[in-house]
């Protein structure tokens, strides 16, 4: 057994002496750099340690020495001032009213859903069955604003604007606004949708509104002609029982009016909005008997003599 483990022995050192010849031979870095000291790496991350658990110089802990966290501590609140007069207590105080109380809301959070506004603003409440349909924060329709005026759509075109980078495309809505009491306006707007383009044209229609004399008997007092641009149109008083005898945009803007017994004639071009334009334009040179009487400083009564 000696013979055969002598020739093993010899045999793995000197395996062991030429490898490590080898790779001092061949490698590209010194053996030097290769060897690490776990011992002298050991006491420097203990020093780092340390250090860190150490509390920094400039913080004075020595208030903490001598204070025991199990020692009760007796409360001395400050002595009241002379003169010192307590506050009422908030339920001794008069009850405040709803009225009262709905004004700090507003003064605070603004008005109520309710839509009752206690300082007087002008505020806009949503339907409560509008918002449960369309859903808080969705594009939902607008309420329309009720003044006691109706629309209605005259006309709806598409027009086109010729641009250096092609055609942009837009609808043109021509509305009749009226309360039936007298008082009725024509309105044009454009936009890129229709609703849009209707609701532009229902509030320019407000802002031209017009006061249209009647009679006891609904309709003119006497005859009157009005044109814009190429359109013309003639009004004639009527009987009661005739109706609104006329056509196209004069009928609307008659009946949004009010108007149950004239006679109505288009003469010339048939643009809607030209010959709603002339209807408003006829409507104006209208004048009631007691003005025309106020004028000549004479008495109703003398006009027929």
């Amino acid at each position: 057994m000696a013979s055969l483990t002598s020739p093993l022995s010899s045999l793995s050192l000197h395996s062991h002496t030429s490898s490590a010849a080898t790779s001092s031979r061949f490698s590209l870095l010194p053996a030097s750099k290769l060897t690490f000291n776990f011992a002298a790496a050991r006491p420097r991350t203990l020093t780092l340690a340390a250090a860190k658990s150490k509390p920094s110089d400039d913080i004075d802990t020595s208030f903490f020495d001598n204070v025991n966290p199990e020692e009760e501590v007796p409360f001395n609140p400050p002595e009241a001032p002379e003169g010192f007069v307590a506050p009422p207590s908030f339920d001794e105080g008069p009850m405040e009213t709803e009225d009262e109380i709905a004004a700090a809301y507003e003064e605070l959070y603004g008005p109520a859903y309710s839509g009752v506004s206690v300082l007087g603003n002008d505020i806009y409440v949503m339907d409560s069955k509008m918002k449960k349909d369309t859903g808080f924060g969705s594009k939902a329709k607008k309420e329309k604003v009720k003044d006691g005026f109706e629309e209605r759509v005259v006309q709806v075109r598409r027009v086109t604007k010729v641009v250096k980078g092609g055609k942009q495309l837009r609808f043109r809505a021509v509305v009749v606004v009226g309360d039936k009491k007298g008082n009725v306006g024509v309105g044009v707007g454009k936009a890129k949708e229709v609703i849009a383009a209707v609701q532009k044209s229902a509030v320019n229609a407000r802002r031209n509104i017009i006061t249209v004399p009647l009679t006891k008997y609904l309709t003119f007092p006497h005859r009157a002609d009005g044109d814009y641009g190429a359109a013309k149109v003639m009004l004639r008083p009527a009987s009661p029982g005739t109706g609104v005898i006329a056509g196209g945009a004069v009928r609307i803007v008659l009946e949004m009016a009010g108007v149950e017994n004239a006679l109505g004639k288009q003469l010339g071009s048939n643009n809607a909005l030209n010959n709603a334009r002339a209807t408003v334009a006829a409507v104006q040179k209208m004048k009631q008997f007691r003005e025309v009487a106020q004028e000549r400083g004479i008495p109703m009564e003398q006009l027929w003599q």
